[in-house]
């Protein structure tokens, strides 16, 4: 939402800006200079990246039309998951939880979070680190050790599909001058017109730079900001699971892990104490 209101104030700043000023519309339509700047993009950013950067790009950039999934309420959700996982393991054995891990989504745990359930990344990230706990894994350093890399690599993909965009955004005011080149060399070749025409070519040939500078500053940069801003809410959601579980890991209790795992969270998604409270005891019971 936030994203289309930002388009919204800068298409209408820019253009309000130009009209108040006398400008004519008609003059920035140069559908062929937007389609030299577009097109060269478009192929650029194919050439210079590996298809998992390209196929990321392609889901996260409309992702962010969507609404943030990373708030107060799905993180409440999950803190009361893992208040019911290591209730579970602490009374009857980290053994218990083999059922749940290896079919997720048959779950009678799982199933009464569906947000989390929802979201295959976070499910599949839980239960491979609750299946080293069912195995025998007892080591937290070892355990935060594998976390860290984990999390590293998921940084690292999120981020070269930022930095991806942001390339395209960098390039943006240089291919504007190649469109804006272009349309000087076909002015050029009206030489013999009127200056009504020449003027009219000339002012064509300049909307390249615009655009490619418009495109750049306006659009592409503040998406890869964008893009890198959703990814490093997903790896805070990943980081809350692994303070969990290395709290549990290191002997307390189900309502101390939870709350070491609440206070990873940045302040505006973090529930109180209270409210992870009030969910726990008001939690759904696994049929």
């Amino acid at each position: 939402m936030m994203v289309i209101v930002g388009i919204v104030v800068v298409l209408g700043s820019v253009m309000g800006g130009y009209l108040a000023g006398g400008g004519h519309l008609n003059v920035l339509f140069q559908p062929f200079e937007v389609m030299i700047i577009v097109g060269a993009a478009i192929g650029g950013f194919i050439i210079a990246n590996r298809k998992p950067v390209l196929s990321g790009a392609a889901k996260a950039i409309p992702g962010l039309l969507k609404a943030e999934a990373f708030n107060k309420e799905a993180y409440l959700e999950l803190l009361t998951l893992l208040y019911a996982i290591f209730k579970m393991a602490k009374t009857k054995g980290a053994l218990v939880l083999e059922q749940h891990v290896e079919k997720p989504d048959e779950s009678a745990v799982f199933k009464n979070y569906p947000t989390f359930l929802h979201d295959h990344h976070a499910v599949t990230f839980l239960c491979d680190y609750l299946r080293l706990l069912t195995l025998g894994t007892d080591n937290h350093h070892e355990m935060e050790t594998l976390m860290d890399e984990d999390l590293a690599t998921h940084r690292e993909e999120h981020h070269a599909i930022a930095g991806a965009i942001q390339n395209v955004a960098d390039a943006m005011p240089a291919l504007g001058i190649v469109a804006a080149v272009l349309g000087v060399i076909h002015t050029m070749g009206s030489i013999t017109e009127p200056p009504a025409v020449l003027g009219e070519l000339i002012g064509g040939a300049l909307v390249g730079t615009f655009m490619g500078i418009l495109l750049s500053y306006g659009f592409i940069a503040p998406l890869a900001s964008a893009v890198k801003a959703r990814g490093d809410a997903e790896e805070r959601y990943f980081l809350c699971m692994k303070a969990g579980i290395l709290a549990y890991m290191q002997g307390y209790a189900p309502s101390v892990a939870v709350e070491f795992a609440r206070k990873a969270l940045n302040t505006d998604v973090r529930p109180t104490f209270y409210e992870v409270e009030t969910a726990v005891e008001n939690m759904p019971q696994a049929a």
